[in-house]
């Protein structure tokens, strides 16, 4: 649904973006992570077909954004950084131009500003002027305006900016309802936690390069090793030749419990936990050590700072 191969953007002397190459499927959300000024806008315009490649290509829906640039843009609802809205307009004046430049017809685009506002708790303030809105209920109308035609693609920058706790969890939710329906999503975040929430895959932009990318357990097996789980003990205990166990690498232990790294956790856990059964340790947890995305992205940007990735 969204794909790209070597698509690159120089402005004169500037690579704003090198060789990019991306696929994302129906039902997928890439999470495109980077230090600002790194490339992630200029790719999300080349994929509107807002700005021109200068090598490469890239298709979205199915078309080229360059020889189809209406068809793609009728394809994609865009919210970005800078909302765009029209503070005069209420939002029912909003949603109902943009309804209108999309090709609804009245029905249809009624039926659309009537879900969408009442969704993102908007219909009570429908008719107030939007420069009269809080951060967060713009970024929620500028959403309902990405979604009133109901695109198979959606690119997003920091969807949930500005929100409170319960609206960024309502947009989550909204990822979620349109991923299951087979769209194709893009969200460029700095919000981590949210990212490791959302995405099926992760691709690293830095210098307008992709660093890496991959599934969130493919990169940290790249970039942080093989996992590492922690067993919490009571009373005396001591590893007794456990650590012999095949696969299993003792890296660390305490006085109450120890922790190892496994290649294969679903073969070599069980063994473990029965050899601890048998000499009846009192195991009060064995539980993986966290290895967020976080820890990824900063092994990755501490790397390319470096010049080793």
């Amino acid at each position: 649904m969204i794909e790209c191969e070597n698509l690159t953007k120089h402005f004169d002397q500037f690579k704003a973006v090198e060789g990019v190459t991306l696929n994302v499927h129906p039902g997928q959300v890439l999470a495109l992570l980077g230090q600002n000024g790194a490339g992630k806008t200029t790719t999300v315009r080349m994929l509107t077909s807002i700005l021109v490649p200068t090598r490469g290509w890239a298709r979205v829906n199915h078309y080229d954004v360059v020889e189809k640039p209406a068809e793609v843009r009728a394809s994609v609802g865009v919210l970005t950084e800078m909302h765009g809205l029209y503070t005069r307009m209420t939002a029912l004046e909003y949603l109902e131009f943009f309804g209108e430049v999309y090709g609804l017809d009245a029905a249809r685009r009624r039926k659309r500003i009537d879900e969408l506002l009442g969704y993102f708790g908007l219909a009570e303030a429908a008719k107030r002027r939007t420069g009269e809105y809080s951060k967060g209920m713009r970024q929620k109308l500028a959403l309902a305006r990405a979604l009133i035609h109901e695109p198979p693609v959606l690119l997003l920058d920091e969807p949930t900016s500005a929100m409170d706790p319960e609206s960024a969890q309502l947009v989550r939710e909204e990822i979620f309802r349109l991923k299951s329906s087979q769209r194709s999503i893009i969200i460029c975040t700095h919000n981590l936690v949210e990212a490791e929430m959302l995405a099926d895959k992760i691709a690293i932009i830095y210098h307008g390069r992709i660093l890496l990318q991959g599934t969130l357990e493919e990169l940290r097996r790249q970039l942080l090793g093989i996992p590492e789980y922690e067993v919490q003990l009571s009373g005396k205990w001591r590893l007794n030749g456990l650590e012999a166990i095949s696969g299993l690498n003792v890296t660390q232990t305490s006085e109450t419990g120890f922790r190892y790294q496994v290649e294969d956790p679903d073969q070599t856990n069980p063994t473990l936990v029965k050899g601890l059964i048998q000499q009846n340790a009192s195991v009060v947890s064995i539980q993986q050590v966290s290895r967020s995305l976080e820890q990824v992205y900063l092994k990755a940007m501490s790397l390319a700072a470096a010049g080793a990735l």
